[in-house]
């Protein structure tokens, strides 16, 4: 349940007039457009404020993945974890500017997955399958009859392959989408051919520090010109873009303009006129109740009820905020839809009943609103296992009493409610079945009129003699997930070939209901219970590879559950089978190395570094203002200049510690993390950019070896071809592009039909000691458990 000052910031973002005067706004045109994109935060969300909060569209953002490749300025997650993190600051980004969220992707398990980044489509597709891309957005389109489509980005070289990918989809989608012999089997889930009216282009380029578009933008065919600002709040409707971005945090987003934005061009590529010159974008659609009159043959009584609906509206939002008026005028309005829904057509019906149908879910949500009937619901637990139960509460508003009010939770599969109490709040007593379906992690929806998450309240009301319906949200999601959470530590063991020792110390802490722990063990592998402690121990002599130790819960399988918690998204969580994993490689360790492990939160290379056997020490601000000269090697995780300030202070001690014999290793760096490339390495070290030329994509890659003979590739471990296989999602990114004499590149490697890059490992002696500047994304190959990451990361370390 959400704590007071919680609900009190809940309440300060969501105040009750401005809440009302966006669901007035909303009735204002029967248009739907949609903006698709790769992942979290591509929206434009600026334009998209003033398309929904200014002209009254539905504006929908079609995402394809989770974002769970990309980077967390916030925090440890990644991945999995990550995905559930975006996820939910889009839709709270997308709540900011009261925009709905089309779901094509549903997390890393699903081919349709955010990767991390390729240059062009094709590499793209070759992960997600373009026809399977394309069937998703023909999908969507069907679904939510979108009649303006806008990509975020052009597909030009020198973008991101993702958003190349989703943009020829989405061109490719409208034509399908359109024909009645393209996947009849959506005909089958009651969808039908949709035809897109317009699709447009953005006529501004997608350059800047990460992309470098090499083709021009198409010529602007119409400009989005935002007027005034929104009456509600008094703001610039791209202030309010900023609002939404502002969710993305993770990503480093939210940001003041000086100048707001008031204009956005666009190219209209596909149309019924063709790619002509517009005044507006609206123009040629029907953009409200009464263009819908002019519907040709339309029965005078429908057309009448229709042009009356729309004054009745035009009434109840002129109203503002004489909530009695409001719900009057609505109430008529109301009535003349019916009569629309009745009378109408059917030729009328297929082609526009799905407006009807949300001009009708709209009025009601307004009239709800202005009656003020509902105040909030949550559970409590808002989190159950199977066989477990939670009290649902829902507060209803002071305009209940008024009244006849009906409560509905609707709910998870396998759980069920029973009334507790029916006074003016309303409390139920929810009851997971034994064998309850866990939830699902990824939703496939998010609507801004509510009814989201795995359980919510459908709310219904007589009115002003109509029975209005609405549907509600609680405070917290709610879900099933299992009754207990297991966390190995370690959850993987790095083991050298030929070690003497031949028992390892395994810790399993179990939370939420006691239940006995064992283990499935592969062949040459036992775990054995001492003290509370697993001991897992080698029967026989190591094989290198990977094998994985299942562990179970009550006999069955073990699942992590991933706490998730920010103030911008409240609380969400991520699960995934619980294992131990144990890699067997052939793995030498430099003599003496003593090393210090300066990390941002955005990876887990010092961690590595110890279970490899390593003498790491983790320094924090005390520590790097002391003695450095303890350590052989000082190790600077990716992004942390820009992450610590204590870090950034400390340069200059870094700096003599090279001098002075020490060996400094940097990971990748951002040209925006805190980077100077005069004043942070210690000698110059230029960051390439556009970040988009200056890295390796395809894991694959060949790697050539500049300097073969050079005390980083040779010793410990001699680094051989072997160690560059496996490597996942890429080799490296962040190169470098131009660096003092005293460095030496030591491998070059590069994307299908590029240049090589010789900026992905450089090192130089300084003084008495060492710089080494990589920009392999080794921090993730060790999570990946690739032998040769480890192999060249002791090399790395070793002293100067």
């Amino acid at each position: 349940m959400l704590t007071a000052r919680e609900r009190i910031e809940r309440q300060m973002a969501d105040p009750s007039l401005v809440r009302l005067h966006r669901k007035l706004s909303r009735l204002k045109a029967t248009v739907t457009m949609m903006n698709t994109g790769a992942h979290p935060d591509d929206e434009q969300n600026g334009m998209l404020a003033w398309f929904r909060l200014g002209l009254g569209m539905r504006v929908i953002i079609a995402c394809s993945t989770r974002g769970e490749g990309g980077q967390n300025a916030l925090g440890p997650e990644r991945l999995g974890p990550l995905g559930v993190l975006r996820s939910r600051e889009l839709e709270e980004a997308a709540r900011a500017i009261d925009s709905d969220v089309s779901w094509l992707g549903h997390g890393p398990s699903d081919p349709v997955h955010d990767f991390g980044f390729s240059k062009d489509g094709d590499a793209t597709f070759i992960r997600w399958g373009e026809a399977r891309t394309v069937e998703r957005l023909v999908r969507a389109y069907r679904m939510e009859r979108p009649d303006i489509v806008i990509p975020t980005f052009l597909d030009v070289p020198g973008q991101h392959g993702h958003h190349r990918a989703m943009t020829r989809a989405a061109e490719a989608a409208i034509a399908l989408a359109a024909d009645p012999n393209a996947y009849p089997e959506h005909f089958a889930e009651g969808l039908r051919p949709w035809q897109v009216a317009k699709y447009y282009l953005p006529a501004w380029s997608g350059g800047g520090d990460t992309y470098d578009d090499e083709v021009p933008p198409p010529d602007t065919t119409v400009t989005v010109l935002a007027e005034g600002r929104e009456p509600a709040t008094g703001a610039e409707y791209d202030r309010i873009g900023e609002w939404s971005r502002y969710y993305h945090a993770s990503q480093g987003m939210g940001h003041w303009p000086k100048r707001p934005e008031r204009q956005w061009e666009l190219h209209l590529k596909l149309s019924a006129a063709g790619s002509v010159a517009e005044q507006s974008v609206l123009e040629n659609l029907p953009t409200s109740l009464s263009a819908l009159a002019d519907f040709s043959d339309l029965p005078s009584d429908a057309a009448n009820a229709l042009r009356s609906a729309d004054s009745a509206i035009a009434v109840a939002i002129s109203a503002f905020p004489d909530r009695d008026a409001i719900i009057k005028a609505l109430a008529e309005a109301a009535g003349w839809l019916d009569i629309v829904a009745s009378s109408a057509p059917e030729e009328f019906m297929a082609l526009h009943g799905h407006r009807i149908a949300r001009k009708q879910m709209e009025v009601d949500a307004a009239i709800l609103d202005a009656a003020a009937v509902f105040e909030r619901a949550y559970a409590v637990p808002s989190v159950i296992s199977p066989g477990g139960a939670a009290i649902l509460t829902v507060e209803l508003g002071e305009g209940a009493s008024d009244h006849k009010v009906d409560v509905v939770p609707v709910l998870p599969a396998g759980v069920s409610s029973s009334v507790q109490s029916f006074t003016h709040d309303r409390l139920f007593a929810l009851t997971a079945a034994s064998d309850a379906p866990l939830s699902d992690l990824y939703l496939p929806a998010w609507s801004a009129m509510g009814g989201n998450g795995h359980a919510h309240v459908k709310v219904s009301a007589e009115i002003a003699g109509r029975t209005v319906t609405g549907t509600f949200d609680l405070e917290e999601p709610f879900a099933v997930a299992p009754a207990q959470s297991l966390t190995l530590l370690p959850d993987a063991l790095v083991v050298p070939l030929g070690t003497k020792q031949t028992e390892w110390l395994v810790k399993a802490d179990i939370s939420g209901v006691d239940a006995p722990v064992s283990f499935r063990t592969p062949a040459g592998w036992t775990m054995k219970k001492a003290d509370g402690d697993w001991i897992a121990s080698a029967t026989d002599a190591v094989r290198p590879g990977l094998v994985e130790i299942e562990p179970q819960v009550d006999g069955r399988p073990a699942f992590q559950v991933t706490p998730i918690a920010y103030r911008h998204i409240g609380r969400a969580s991520f699960r995934a089978p619980a294992m131990l994993k144990i890699l067997s490689l052939d793995l030498k360790l430099p003599e003496g190395a003593r090393v210090g492990y300066v990390g941002g939160g955005a990876d887990r290379a010092g961690l590595w570094l110890a279970r490899m056997g390593l003498d790491v020490t983790e320094l924090d601000a005390q520590a790097l203002s002391g003695d450095l000269s303890r350590f052989t090697t000082i190790v600077v995780g990716i992004f942390a200049f820009g992450i610590r300030k204590d870090l950034a202070a400390a340069t200059g001690r870094l700096h003599r510690f090279v001098e002075e014999g020490g060996h400094l290793v940097t990971l990748y760096h951002r040209p925006t993390d805190g980077w100077n490339p005069e004043e942070t390495p210690v000698r110059r070290i230029d960051i390439g950019s556009p970040s988009l030329r200056w890295r390796v994509t395809d894991p694959r890659a060949e790697v050539a070896v500049l300097a073969p003979e050079h005390v980083l590739l040779k010793g410990p471990n001699v680094i051989g071809p072997e160690d560059w296989q496996g490597w996942d999602k890429e080799r490296g990114l962040y190169f470098v592009s131009r660096w003092d004499d005293a460095y030496e590149p030591l491998l070059a490697m590069h994307d299908v039909n590029e240049q090589p890059l010789k900026g992905a490992l450089i090192s130089g002696a300084i003084g008495r000691g060492r710089h080494t500047h990589t920009s392999l994304v080794l921090h993730h190959q060790l999570d990946k458990l690739v032998p040769g990451a480890f192999r060249l990361m002791a090399n790395l370390v070793q002293p100067a």
